[in-house]
């Protein structure tokens, strides 16, 4: 019988070439510049300094002016450009900074090699890249891990989308809350990007860090790509910092599914030629992956008290149904656990405000963008009568509480045998 591959267990020896080919020197020069730039500029730079609180380095000059400039000279692209405060990563702003970037790569990888073309390899300097990358990797799915294990980044459906028709749902409203819905898949989800996230840390498991994260980040892509989700850019230079990590050990993780022959040990990636400076190196790098890891574990469990599923609810929380026979104008009128207070219309559109309630009172003050008002209410059991004004609508209505839990969506739970699928 044919001896299964193996992944041998003596001390890492360096193995690498003594000259490198000229196209893998060119494509080491172009990833340390293209690579650099875009950790340097982008959300990845506040992952790993978590202190820098202006977001993306980006938008801070010069490179915002430079991104556009060219945005306005190059592309001629007319109009104000958004660079902040959008939620997206996908803007114009993102993919021009991407050109740029692009093009500073380019221009500094020929003229890299013109100056630097006597140079046989870079197997030092490769070593320290490979090492950025990793921090630079691991740090930012900390990040997207721990907001899905604390479930904050796909929210359970709010009262007011549980009442929307799915039909007026975007692709990615239907992705967001379809996962939020099932918080036990975004929490395994979550597990599985910070597993990888943390084990990018060490140096004996950033090899199978990377393969997860690779693995991940892959998955994350294709639903950015099939449900319309604006971080299409950002998630593809995920996938190629994976593969720059896996890149040096392919042929390795290929010949164990592919070959017969032993497999030998990895090149050595030490960064220095004592033991005691690389013990040294090895904890700091460890301890700031843990140290990120808590930071992350901490941010997600207070937005998860501030704003998430751990905010608690208001006394008038619930979806309450409006009395025809009081006002035809409503249908429902909705209080949500993040005190916003809705009334929705006939034709399903909603008018929101923020609501503060003084129970002692009996009053609710309404605050929006479109103008402000104060409601009286009593409330009896499960029947509420409100009378006031809410911007330039004036509200006289009487409602009685749903009971949500008659939804499906909420009232199903799991089941381990079922005798006929349950899809309705």
């Amino acid at each position: 019988m044919a001896a299964q591959p193996q992944l041998q267990a003596e001390t890492p020896i360096d193995v690498q070439p003594a000259r490198w080919h000229l196209a893998t020197r060119i494509a080491f020069r172009f990833s340390v510049v293209y690579f650099g730039l875009f950790c340097l500029t982008t959300q990845i730079a506040s992952s790993v300094i978590p202190f820098l609180h202006f977001g993306d380095p980006a938008i801070l000059p010069p490179i915002r002016n430079t991104v556009l400039w060219t945005a306005a000279h190059l592309f001629k692209i007319a109009g104000p450009i958004i660079y902040q405060g959008s939620g997206s990563g996908d803007k114009t702003f993102d993919w021009v900074l991407a050109f740029c970037i692009l093009v500073v790569a380019v221009c500094a990888t020929v003229l890299w090699s013109i100056l630097d073309r006597k140079r046989a390899a870079y197997s030092t300097a490769h070593k320290w890249f490979h090492l950025a990358m990793r921090i630079a990797l691991g740090s930012q799915m900390l990040i997207y891990g721990f907001v899905k294990v604390i479930p904050l980044q796909m929210p359970f459906p709010s009262l007011t989308r549980l009442l929307e028709p799915y039909g007026n749902f975007s692709p990615m409203s239907v992705l967001w809350y379809s996962i939020g819905a099932s918080p036990g898949y975004e929490i395994f989800a979550g597990s599985c990007e910070a597993i990888g996230g943390i084990l990018l840390f060490f140096p004996r498991t950033a090899l199978l860090g990377a393969m997860i994260c690779l693995v991940d980040v892959v998955e994350v892509f294709t639903l950015n790509m099939t449900y319309d989700v604006p971080v299409k850019l950002f998630a593809l230079h995920l996938i190629l910092l994976a593969l720059l990590l896996v890149a040096p050990d392919a042929r390795r993780i290929a010949g164990v599914f592919l070959s017969t022959r032993t497999i030998g040990p990895p090149a050595s990636r030490a960064l220095f030629a004592s033991n005691l400076g690389n013990w040294i190196a090895t904890g700091l790098v460890a301890a700031l992956g843990l140290t990120l890891a808590g930071m992350n574990v901490y941010r997600s469990s207070q937005g998860w008290r501030q704003y998430g599923g751990g905010v608690a609810k208001p006394s008038l929380y619930g979806i309450w149904i409006v009395d025809p026979t009081s006002s035809s104008a409503w249908k429902h009128v909705v209080f949500e656990s993040n005190g916003i207070m809705s009334f929705e219309r006939p034709d399903d559109s909603f008018a929101t405000y923020r609501a503060t309630i003084n129970e002692k009172a009996g009053a609710i003050a309404l605050g929006t963008s479109a103008g402000s008002g104060t409601l009286k209410y009593q409330r009896s059991g499960n029947d509420l009568t409100l009378d006031g004004k809410a911007g330039s609508q004036d509200i006289h209505l009487r409602a009685h509480l749903f009971d949500r839990n008659s939804l499906m969506i909420i009232s199903r739970g799991f089941h381990w045998i079922q005798e006929y699928p349950f899809q309705r």
